[in-house]
């Protein structure tokens, strides 16, 4: 199993879409990764041999590209300082709505979470005048 910037990548897929498992990497910049490390697309991940794996990681340090553990950082300390400042993105982060202007009188059920539902009021069974 081929390892790469702290990730296990998965058995038997293609590389191209194994390498977007990494935090970070998406379709296009692994194909641009791969292409620079002069392995093939479609060569799967088991079929990969260790010169490979060096040479697809000697790529991704040449590149200084911010993966995983540094690129979670770093978003989390940008969250972080737009709360610490108080400004309205700060803020719906703060709350736990969205961020980026979406309408929350219905739907935004991903940021605020299951329906809490109305209380029933019950009718109480009186004992009768």
């Amino acid at each position: 199993m081929a390892r790469l910037a702290g990730v296990d990548l998965p058995r038997n897929k293609r590389m191209d879409i194994a390498l977007t498992y990494i935090y970070g990497i998406g379709k296009a910049l692994a194909k641009d990764i791969l292409n620079a490390a002069e392995v093939p697309l479609s060569k799967r991940t088991d079929d990969l041999d260790d010169n490979e794996t060096r040479r697809i990681r000697e790529v991704i340090e040449a590149r200084q590209l911010k993966v995983e553990g540094d690129l979670r950082r770093e978003v989390g300390m940008n969250i972080k300082r737009l709360m610490d400042l108080g400004c309205f993105r700060g803020l719906r982060h703060r709350k736990g709505l969205p961020v980026r202007g979406q309408r929350t009188h219905t739907n935004a059920r991903t940021r605020k979470g299951p329906r809490k539902g109305q209380a029933i009021k019950r009718k109480t069974e009186g004992t009768g005048a």
